[in-house]
């Protein structure tokens, strides 16, 4: 699969922003034929059906038009529950700064990505609790991820 250098650009921007570490499989990332608007509301819509709460869509197109690049479809969706955030907060600090979850999207063309971090990434054997919220959003992510790239 060939990317254009601004897609390239785009997901390098969406590796900063989401995760530490640039190891592919640590990257959960899906595609859906829709355009960019209609699956920015189908992902807000969606992350709200697995039980979850958008706090913030944060857009980054600014600063990328600021750099030369002509795109105004680039977002990065914050979401989480208060209950979880405040437990994890408490029980598990290294994961403070991964939460709430984020996930970013943007056009490609006709196509809108999304990319995210793997939860699993920020397991660690001294909170060997916290696997199993990391495992639940995983699935809660790869469950929202499977329902973009179905929806037409």
């Amino acid at each position: 699969m060939k990317y254009n250098n601004l897609t390239k650009f785009l997901i390098g921007i969406s590796l900063l922003l989401v995760i530490a570490t640039s190891q592919a499989e640590q990257l959960m990332m899906a595609r859906t034929k829709q355009t960019f608007p209609e699956a920015m509301l189908n992902l807000q819509e969606t992350i709200r059906d697995v039980g979850y709460t958008v706090s913030r869509v944060q857009r980054i197109d600014i600063g990328l038009t600021k750099s030369g690049y002509a795109t105004d479809k680039y977002r990065i969706v914050f979401f989480g529950t208060e209950k979880e955030i405040a437990l994890i907060s408490k029980k598990y600090p290294h994961l403070i700064p991964n939460i709430p979850w984020k996930i970013a999207i943007f056009a490609e063309q006709q196509d809108t990505l999304l990319v995210t971090a793997n939860p699993m990434q920020f397991s660690n054997k001294q909170y060997p609790g916290a696997d199993k919220y990391l495992l639940k959003w995983k699935n809660d992510i790869e469950k929202i991820m499977s329902i973009l790239r179905k929806s037409e």
